[in-house]
């Protein structure tokens, strides 16, 4: 089953391109500069291959961590239009008033 439940199956897949994507491959990446730097190789030119590789699990756990998200955020807003369509009298429409009804009127002083 993983993090995300079977339920998630019906929503539709978030963008390959997305923010936690995007900040926790930049994250990955980071981390296998910072770790060149802290042994003294050369920070950009030493293991591209691991950077690639960190950049990837950042960038799939990004992905993942979208996903997730997007099914609470979805599990919350199905949650509360059941709770407001099992009590409307809570949430009752106010009267609409027109913009003018809301604003004085304006009298220019010269």
């Amino acid at each position: 089953m993983g993090p995300v439940p079977d339920e998630a199956k019906g929503l539709p897949p978030p963008g390959i391109v997305n923010r936690n994507s995007v900040w926790l491959g930049l994250l990955g990446w980071a981390n296998a500069v910072l770790h060149n730097s802290v042994n003294r190789r050369p920070a950009l030119k030493a293991g591209v291959h691991r950077q690639v590789l960190c950049i990837t699990i950042g960038w799939f756990i990004g992905y993942h961590l979208t996903k997730y998200e997007k099914f609470k955020y979805a599990k919350l807003d199905r949650d509360m239009s059941e709770y407001i369509r099992h009590h409307p009298n809570e949430f009752e429409q106010k009267e609409r008033k027109t913009f003018a009804e809301i604003v004085e009127p304006f009298h220019a002083i010269r």
